[in-house]
């Protein structure tokens, strides 16, 4: 079984930093994890690549010491197994609601008695029947973490109760969709975003759990800290390409090269 390098972190109160990868070349999961990143963010709420596709991209990460920490879609519970049984260490869950729901993220990714989690040992996280089962449930428990993302203004009254839930590790603000179900889109330095940071942080702390948000700038994520946060996300790769790109277009330019940006007008 292998462990989880966010939660030994989070285990000592270090500050966990995670990176999002949206292309699905193994090449690129595999860099990345051998470059000592914590965590590798997957998205598979809002990009349509299989779990088989999935299943590849984790298997070049564990090349390195990356963290998988899948998202799936709202209610996707099954799904959800499936990731963990490739070998993700953390799931993300996006939307969730209250407490209820977050109880139910638990049942399904936890063995009991924690959770009522099916099992099969014939895949990458036993793995392929190589453990004893009792010693694979009990440490599987230990090593899976579950993040649950909290989005809506309405969510956020009940981070209290999400927080208080057994076997959530970790809550982050989901600041995106946040400000658009708030009215507020993309005004990440509103007030009302503050106000939910400071309420996540309050629920987190009062019940002994973790919590994060994505940040934009090293400014950004030492307010974090300092706030408590240990979880937290910082840039993507199609950012990442896209900026560089950008930056020899700025170099070059003055040499008398052009280009069609049809991005940027």
């Amino acid at each position: 079984m292998r462990r989880s390098r966010v939660k030994a972190k989070l285990r000592k109160n270090e500050p966990v930093l995670i990176t999002v990868l949206h292309l699905t070349d193994p090449s690129l999961f595999e860099m990345t994890s051998l470059m000592g990143f914590d965590g590798i963010w997957m998205d598979m709420e809002h990009h349509g690549y299989t779990v088989e596709t999935a299943g590849s991209l984790m298997r070049a990460a564990r090349v390195g010491c990356s963290d998988i920490i899948a998202r799936p879609a709202k209610g996707e519970f099954m799904r959800m197994l499936r990731m963990l049984e490739a070998g993700a260490q953390g799931i993300m869950y996006p939307r969730c609601d209250d407490a209820a729901e977050a109880a139910e993220v638990v049942r399904w990714a936890k063995f009991a008695p924690a959770g009522a989690r099916g099992f099969d040992g014939g895949n990458p996280d036993m793995p392929y029947c190589t453990m004893p089962i009792d010693r694979y449930v009990r440490e599987a428990n230990e090593e899976t973490f579950i993040i649950t993302q909290i989005e809506s203004p309405e969510a956020l009254e009940q981070a209290d109760e999400i927080a208080a839930v057994e076997g959530v590790d970790i809550l982050m603000l989901g600041p995106a969709d946040f400000s658009i179900l708030s009215g507020i889109p993309g005004q990440f330095d509103h007030p009302l975003l503050g106000d939910a940071r400071r309420k996540i942080a309050a629920a987190a702390k009062k019940h002994g759990k973790h919590w994060g948000c994505p940040s934009g700038s090293a400014e950004m994520t030492k307010q974090l800290l300092e706030m408590g946060a240990r979880f937290i996300c910082h840039m993507a790769d199609i950012v990442l390409v896209k900026n560089g790109l950008e930056q020899i277009q700025r170099t070059f330019s003055p040499l008398g090269f052009t280009f069609d940006n049809r991005l940027n007008g």
